[in-house]
């Protein structure tokens, strides 16, 4: 009698590059489905708790870190203990603003005598996390932009509200100061992907921001991997004032030095809620025109995908956050389809 064999057949591997809400809702959804789910994460935040992390913890910035480690902590963690790691705090003198989950993470930092990997490996285990995050960079560095008029900032909490005489400037350039390399673990995970996703999330800040780590950008322009961006569904103040669809694709395009992107999601349900768009226009801050056309090897997919539920800001919550977001759910299954 023959012996059948049954082949398993062997999971995809999707990269999510990025870091903020708009990974985190791209992780939520993804991590539902049967593939090798793994996270490249900018570490250049230099805001909020990240600001106090940096300046008196002298650690890395964590809060995009975590964000993805509750995104992808298994359904089986305490919901309390998934609660703690998203609280922050809004009383308290030298803690206001702080959230739990990176106070947390500087304090097992402590224990392991300064090792922020080991902290970080420790606390994904604790929360169960179904996947892989890779910081894009294990170095101290900080995000450079320099502005058409000759301007240059530093920090990039600086980039996300910038002052008037910036308002309405477009960054000519994105880089990182100093330099800094891309950790191996990172480009050996863009290497072996099967599908690589870009966004959503500010475009230099959140998305750029990993490409100008050394080493980042010649590996997605290179890699054998399809490689999908997720459109914004807002403009955003001080980075993307006035661009279209277009203007994404093309700074995109200008950080990876050449055309490789092979998928373009675009929401095209553009009944956002009155109240959310009254409250953006009073900060310059509009829908993304979809003025996309396909060429070259560029496919552009358009579907509904933004989430209907109109975000509240938490307390003690101080930065700028996004009312209108992405739907994970919808998200997920326009990304899975691709494959």
């Amino acid at each position: 009698m023959g012996i059948r064999k049954v082949v398993m057949a062997k999971k995809k591997k999707i990269v999510v590059i990025g870091g903020g809400t708009g990974t985190y809702t791209v992780l939520l959804g993804l991590k539902k489905y049967p593939i090798d789910l793994s996270v490249i994460v900018t570490m250049m935040d230099s805001g909020g708790s990240n600001r106090v992390l940096r300046d008196e913890f002298g650690l890395l910035p964590t809060s995009d870190l975590r964000q993805c480690i509750v995104a992808l902590s298994s359904e089986d963690t305490d919901q309390t203990l998934r609660k703690l790691f998203t609280y922050r705090y809004s009383k308290g003198i030298g803690i206001e603003g702080m959230t739990f989950g990176n106070l947390f993470m500087a304090a097992l930092t402590d224990i392991y005598g300064g090792d922020q990997k080991k902290a970080i490996e420790e606390t994904c285990e604790i929360l169960g996390v179904k996947g892989k995050i890779f910081p894009v960079t294990l170095e101290n560095t900080n995000l450079v932009a320099r502005y058409e008029n000759g301007q240059q900032v530093l920090g990039e909490h600086m980039i996300d509200e910038p002052t008037k005489q910036l308002t309405g400037k477009r960054i000519s350039s994105l880089s990182v100061f100093p330099p800094a390399k891309a950790s191996s673990a990172a480009l050996s995970a863009i290497k072996e992907a099967d599908l690589i996703i870009l966004g959503p999330g500010d475009l230099y800040t959140s998305v750029i921001s990993n490409l100008v780590v050394d080493g980042v950008a010649k590996a997605v322009a290179n890699t054998r991997a399809k490689r999908v961006f997720i459109l914004n569904l807002m403009t955003r103040i001080g980075q993307t004032e006035g661009y279209k669809a277009s203007d994404h694709i093309r700074e995109l395009t200008r950080y990876l030095t050449k055309p490789c992107i092979d998928y373009c999601l675009v929401n095209n349900d553009t009944n956002f809620p009155k109240e959310a768009l009254n409250w953006y226009k009073k900060v310059s801050t509009y829908p993304v025109e979809d003025d996309l056309e396909e060429s070259g090897k560029m496919r552009v997919v358009r579907t509904p995908l933004f989430d209907k539920t109109i975000y509240k800001k938490v307390k003690g919550d101080r930065l700028i956050r996004s009312l209108i977001r992405h739907d994970s759910v919808k998200v997920a299954e326009a990304v899975m389809k691709l494959l």
